[in-house]
């Protein structure tokens, strides 16, 4: 029993919620409190922090070195402990008397079974507990009890679903700290920021920082980029288009995404979410549903996976997912590795595959782009191996979103059609999307004197100019692993043959509600430059810049 009940003493538990804005959680521990104790747990698993590289911990420090200025400046510090997170918050509560414990929801089943120890912990010390949603816009939970208990199959019912409920609730100010926080006579002993070598990266972190784009973790940093963003939308609404950078991303371009800082909760999905509401509005003034939706459609698409892995434990893998289709992958560890360190022969994957290993990043078509090629489109690899390599390395890897997209890519769930008909031909599709070739230059160096004529097939430049260039295809550059045409005809018969035999798991698998909704998920617009419709592969020859 705790026996401090003349004072109230909050505990903020922190994990992926790494701000102190629209933070409900947070809000409710400093309410009324007399003393807040904002905490952080290195547990070896919170913020995918579970094997993480070197640059996801890194962005994971730099984001909580900025919570501790944050609370620095109102007389506090952020303290943090290392070790298993029940026994840990055990000892914090005896030690600090704390008599209130509050944290934001993880949306996501994996993090079920720790929660539910740490409410039983509160009630075996008769400790309030108090959690909040905060992760993504509406409750999960929530939609699936809307929804007749059960998580929504489509897009279209997801938005139905949650037209129902309203819009999401406005973002909250910052909590008023005055009197609250303190630091205690042990902080730097007990307390603070460990050091890269106490978390056993010493070495990586004297090396030298090779990344040609920095993305900076933190919530000063969130909110920088997210004045860029909608500095952008409100160009973008003023122009008469929605969704800059989808049609022909910026590849090259200096790091703007906000992907890694909404994953750790630097920025909170609600501000950003209402940021573009207000900015449509105020540029073009009338607003209807389809269109709230249409411009926020990255954020929504985040929230129905988040929703669709809410009560499955099993998301994230194949076995016992009940909605993943069991597709006979194929099993080949030496080509998942040539995959995975860029040398598959097509330059525009091995340059998204480079890029993803040095900068813990890459943009939202070379994520289709890699989960197309590795799997239904030509190798025929398991999803699950291409999730693992996202898992490795990526900033913003996240277990509902990262999963979700390699299943609705791989046709393994979410993608009825079970067809091949938008496999992304991994040369016409980065003419495409890097028609100058900036991209594949940076990120294949070999490559970067290879004339744009053959720059995304190099197999096909003479003896001379690949002399010239600099680089001999099968010396100092790999031949491809495949060719995609085959491969692609292959992989589609095996896609008729898996529609063939589960015609029961088809019948009742996820799906999009039309082919409109799997071209936004896919970044396909309508109409090309010259009027035919873009899919990606095979109808992309108008593109300018060819």
């Amino acid at each position: 029993m705790n026996d401090n009940k003349d004072k109230v003493i909050s505990l903020h538990w922190f994990r992926q919620d790494l701000r102190v804005h629209d933070n409900a959680a947070l809000m409710a521990a400093a309410a009324g409190a007399d003393r807040l104790y904002p905490v952080f747990i290195f547990d070896g698993k919170v913020a995918s922090s579970e094997d993480a590289t070197f640059l996801r911990m890194r962005f994971l420090m730099e984001s909580l070195s900025c919570l501790d200025r944050t609370f620095q400046a109102s007389g506090g510090r952020l303290y943090c402990v290392k070790g298993d997170t029940v026994p840990t918050l055990k000892a914090l509560i005896k030690e600090w008397g704390v008599t209130r414990l509050a944290y934001q929801e993880e949306p996501e089943a994996i993090w079920r079974k720790r929660d539910d120890a740490v409410k039983e912990l509160c009630k075996q010390l008769d400790v309030e507990q108090i959690s909040k949603t905060g992760h993504t816009l509406w409750d999960p939970h929530e939609i699936i009890k809307k929804n007749g208990s059960l998580p929504p199959l489509t897009y279209a019912i997801f938005n139905h679903v949650t037209k129902t409920m309203g819009r999401p609730n406005k973002p909250l100010d910052v909590p008023d700290f005055s009197g609250i926080l303190n630091i205690s006579g042990d902080y730097e002993e007990k307390y603070s920021l460990p050091s890269f070598e106490a978390l056993g990266f010493g070495k990586e972190a004297s090396e030298p920082d090779l990344r040609y784009n920095k993305w900076l973790g933190g919530e000063e940093e969130a909110l920088r980029l997210m004045e860029l963003r909608i500095a952008e939308e409100s160009l973008a609404f003023s122009s008469g288009y929605m969704l800059p950078n989808q049609y022909i991303p910026d590849l090259c371009g200096i790091p703007k995404s906000m992907s890694s800082h909404l994953k750790f909760g630097c920025v909170s999905v609600r501000r950003l979410y209402w940021a573009i509401q207000d900015t449509y509005v105020k540029k073009v003034g009338v607003m209807t549903d389809d269109i709230s939706i249409g411009i926020v459609a990255q954020l929504i698409w985040r929230e129905y996976f988040y929703t669709m892995s809410a009560q499955n434990v099993n998301y994230g893998q194949i076995a016992n997912n009940p909605i993943c289709l069991p597709i006979p992958w194929y099993t080949n560890e030496k080509v998942a590795l040539k995959v995975e360190m860029g040398q598959t022969g097509y330059p525009f994957v091995d340059a998204i595959m480079n890029q993803m290993r040095l900068e813990g990043w890459i943009h939202h078509v070379g994520r289709h782009m890699i989960a197309s090629y590795l799997t239904r489109g030509d190798l025929w690899l398991s999803w699950e191996v291409g999730v693992e390599m996202f898992r490795k390395y990526l900033l913003d890897y996240d277990w509902s979103i990262c999963a979700g997209n390699w299943m609705w890519v791989s046709s393994s769930a979410f993608e009825k059609a079970l067809d091949c008909p938008r496999c992304f031909d991994p040369v016409k599709y980065g003419r495409r999307m890097d028609p100058y070739g900036l991209y594949v230059r940076r990120y294949v160096p070999v490559l970067k004197k290879m004339p744009l004529k053959y720059l995304f097939q190099p197999w096909l430049a003479p003896r001379k100019v690949q002399e010239d260039a600099n680089c001999i295809v099968g010396k100092d550059y790999p031949e491809r692993l495949n060719d995609h045409n085959s491969s692609a005809k292959d992989c589609n018969s095996k896609m008729n043959r898996v529609r063939q035999t589960m015609t029961e798991h088809v019948r009742d698998h996820c799906a999009p509600s039309n082919e409109q909704e799997t071209r936004q998920f896919v970044w396909l617009p309508d109409e090309m430059a010259l009027g035919e419709k873009c899919s990606g592969d095979d109808h992309c020859e108008g593109i300018a810049g060819l």
